[in-house]
């Protein structure tokens, strides 16, 4: 009977990582397909890592901007079901009277929640990035301008870069720098998402660009939301990519710290996602017209130059 419990117990770790990765998959295909260049064992931690943001992430949408009652009380059970993990505390989420759609959605928690009580036994991540990620994506019910670049650099730490410091401890590292230029890397990803998406999240009523680059380039909000693009919105973009080109280039000096089997994934991951603002270039910097993104072909054909670059690290 020992035997037949503990068979369950791991077919339903099996599982929970299958369903990560099946999250990650769906979601985040650049990062799933450097990813799968990872040890198994890396890989299933780092899709563990991911489907975990992704829920927070896709719950708070679900509730909705402006409603922060209701995302703080749905982040407040994340960070109490974490809090138990962490304490080593075996734990489900329960409720009695649930919708089938509820139940499904429960189901799924447990299946991220089962996968990272495993990620802890093997790996020593911080408690407080999850809690600070958590933090990011509260900022998302109540903030829909950034004044400065300072304020938007706690955003994209929050929202991005914790998601790499905790990815770090699962691909390894030789010197703690390596957090530092993690944490770049980070920035970089998240403003390419926010240059990428001006005219989706201006549907949404947001503009994360600083409200201090919009004065300088001469930009008004109304243009922004009416779509309008002219030389000083390509000027004000030309600007914003050459911002996070920096922090790519700085993020890609910590590769050489981290461990051999996970040089080539993170590198694989800089490059791919950093041509999406080659894209926007190509377009005139114009993100109104369509939204700029890397093909598959794209993806395979960079890979034999990146792969001897990073040999060479």
């Amino acid at each position: 009977m020992a035997g037949r419990t503990k068979m369950n117990a791991a077919d339903e770790l099996e599982t929970a990582y299958e369903y990560c990765e099946s999250v990650t998959k769906f979601h985040a295909k650049s990062f799933y397909f450097a990813a799968k260049f990872l040890p198994k064992h890396k890989q299933k931690a780092v899709y563990t890592i991911y489907a975990f943001c992704r829920h927070i992430d896709d719950e708070i949408d679900e509730i909705g901007a402006g409603n922060e009652t209701d995302a703080i009380l749905t982040v407040e059970k994340w960070k109490e079901k974490l809090e138990e993990i962490f304490e080593g505390k075996q734990q489900k989420v329960k409720s009695k009277s649930e919708t089938k759609a509820q139940s499904s959605k429960t189901k799924n928690q447990n299946l991220v929640l089962t996968a990272w009580q495993d990620l802890l036994k093997n790996y020593k991540i911080p408690q407080n990035l999850p809690l600070e990620l958590m933090e990011g994506v509260l900022m998302d019910t109540r903030i829909k301008r950034y004044e400065t670049f300072d304020e938007l650099y706690i955003y994209c730490y929050r929202v991005a870069s914790t998601v790499g410091l905790m990815s770090s401890e699962i691909l390894g590292y030789s010197d703690k720098i390596a957090l530092e230029y993690a944490e770049a890397l980070g920035i970089a990803m998240q403003l390419t998402n926010i240059l990428r998406d001006v005219k989706e999240d201006a549907a949404m009523g947001r503009i994360y660009l600083p409200q201090e680059d919009l004065r300088k380039f001469g930009i008004a909000e109304e243009q922004i939301f009416a779509g309008k693009f002219d030389d000083k919105f390509a000027r004000m973009m030309k600007f914003q990519i050459e911002r996070a080109g920096n922090y790519y280039a700085k993020g890609e000096k910590g590769i050489a710290f981290l461990e051999k089997d996970s040089r080539f994934t993170v590198l694989l991951a800089s490059k791919i996602y950093s041509k999406i603002l080659d894209e926007i270039e190509k377009q005139n910097y114009n993100v109104f017209n369509r939204r700029a993104h890397t093909s598959k072909r794209q993806k395979f054909l960079a890979i034999p130059k990146i792969w001897l670059t990073a040999r060479k690290l």
